[in-house]
């Protein structure tokens, strides 16, 4: 997917809602119509592999208008410059993502394997557009999305971050993760290295 996050300074008018609560509209303007947003719309997690290429675009975007609909519990918030939608997160159930147990990036380093578990949330994907890079989006998103977590009964959030400090440079689609010291700004830590440059960051939340 294309870069979604940077560890800028936040600009002062952003504010972050559930995305249900927006037109869905508003979440087609962040994903765009061109780039690795909108041939995703948020769905690889979420469809297993052998069934990935059987889905097009507009079926795809069709699943995240669905899931958005019926949905109070996620999957996903937007942001917002003043009344501009610039940017979204992925936050929800771990469980909803079921290709998510088969990652590289996460099979055998959560220290919370049980994937049923519904108690453990993730923060899977951030979408900004490139006009609204470098304002502290991620960050923002970041943080409403553990405050958003916490009230949807979430004991644990986790996320699966990129660390820029690893590598002599990131490709720039690479960053939908977002990045280690992102997550470390909105509290959380690292709880395993499944590669150099990837990091398993979690919040426990409660008990």
């Amino acid at each position: 997917m294309q870069p979604a996050t940077t560890d800028d300074p936040r600009t002062d008018d952003l504010r972050v809602v559930p995305a249900q609560e927006a037109p869905f509209a508003d979440v087609e303007a962040v994903f765009g119509t061109r780039g690795d947003p909108a041939h995703c719309w948020c769905q690889w997690y979420k469809i297993p592999g052998s069934n990935w290429r059987s889905v097009g675009d507009e079926a795809l975007r069709g699943r995240l208008e669905a899931q958005l609909a019926t949905s109070d519990s996620g999957p996903g918030l937007l942001a917002y410059d003043g009344d501009t939608p610039v940017g979204w997160c992925a936050v929800e159930p771990r469980a909803n993502l079921v290709r998510l147990p088969h990652s590289r990036i996460v099979a055998g380093g959560t220290p919370d394997p049980d994937f049923d578990d519904p108690g453990i949330w993730a923060v899977s994907c951030f979408v900004v557009p490139r006009a609204y890079r470098k304002r502290g989006v991620g960050g923002a998103l970041a943080e409403a999305a553990v405050a958003y977590a916490r009230e949807h009964g979430a004991r644990v959030l986790e996320a699966y971050a990129i660390d820029p400090t690893a590598r002599e440079k990131v490709p720039a689609a690479e960053l939908f993760h977002g990045t280690v010291g992102m997550f470390e700004r909105a509290g959380f830590t690292e709880v395993a290295r499944p590669t150099r440059d990837r990091a398993i960051m979690q919040l426990r939340l409660r008990d």
